[in-house]
């Protein structure tokens, strides 16, 4: 059976709605206090697994520190969401491996590009922080960005 999946936002980060200078609103953003994280599977919270070999899915075990860190955001009021490279097509067995090994989250989005080297271009401030095998705390450090032009 797959886990039901918690779409609301924490009540203590409720959504700011805001207007432009013409008073048309704009889309909603989060309290100060509270992240958008977005979390990719394979390779950050299990070992690598293509979509090839769906078999490896369901036996492959968390990487230690993962469920702590994700259920721990969670648990501060964060909106935790997976993001990942899967096809529409293994979403049950996804969620049967979150529920099995107890991840909580909000929601799942499927079919994130394949292939890495990710650039995200967006309206709203956006954060990046690169898996390198283990899970501690999150620290600020400088930030890369790029610019668009003026």
């Amino acid at each position: 059976m797959a886990k039901e999946v918690d779409n609301s936002i924490p009540e203590e980060s409720a959504l700011h709605f805001q207007k432009d200078d013409s008073g048309n609103t704009l889309s909603p953003v989060l309290g100060a206090d509270r992240r958008n994280f977005l979390i990719d599977i394979d390779g950050t919270i299990c070992d690598d697994v293509p979509n090839e070999e769906p078999e490896r899915m369901t036996t492959v075990l968390p990487f230690e520190g993962a469920l702590e860190f994700v259920n721990g955001i969670y648990d501060q009021g964060h909106v935790v969401t997976f993001f990942t490279s899967r096809t529409e097509d293994l979403r049950v067995i996804t969620e049967a491996w979150l529920q099995k090994h107890g991840f909580r989250y909000h929601g799942m989005l499927m079919g994130k590009p394949r292939g890495g080297n990710y650039h995200w271009i967006d309206n709203h401030v956006v954060r990046a922080t690169r898996f390198y095998g283990k899970f501690s705390a999150l620290v600020p450090t400088s930030e890369m960005t790029e610019k668009f032009e003026e």
